[in-house]
């Protein structure tokens, strides 16, 4: 996947963002918005297209546009950086296939202690019982 062709696809929109800041947050438009739209993409195949319809479909609205915003700092450069970077990690995440668990069987030296453990713990239980004579 080639990063910086994916960039180029995106487009950004601003707006004013709340919280802490002063009088600086009602005049500069630091929160950052990223848009990618995900069924028009040149660089992306239809099976990965799919895989992020699918995997990503709670980021995704109607028209196949994924949506990511980023408000976190008060300057809008490090927003746009901040938005990127977790739209690439989350692509990254996306697009790897999931490893299929290996079915394992527990060795016999587990078993033989878990059985040891067993007759231990009920070997103490027993001795605490009320025995009649």
């Amino acid at each position: 996947m080639d990063k910086t062709a994916l960039i180029k696809e995106l487009t950004f929109t601003t707006s004013r963002s709340g919280g802490t800041g002063g009088q600086n947050v009602n005049k500069v438009s630091t929160k950052v918005e990223l848009l990618f739209d995900v069924e028009n993409s040149k660089i992306l195949s239809e099976e990965q297209k799919q895989l992020i319809l699918d995997k990503l479909k709670n980021r995704i609205n109607n028209l196949g546009i994924f949506r990511l915003q980023a408000d976190t700092t008060r300057s809008q450069l490090k927003n746009k950086e901040i938005a990127i970077e977790r739209f690439l990690t989350l692509i990254e995440k996306a697009l790897t296939p999931k490893v299929a668990r290996k079915k394992t069987k527990p060795s016999k030296a587990s078993k033989e202690q878990r059985l040891n453990e067993k007759r231990k713990l009920s070997e103490k239980k027993s001795s605490r019982r009320y025995k009649l004579d």
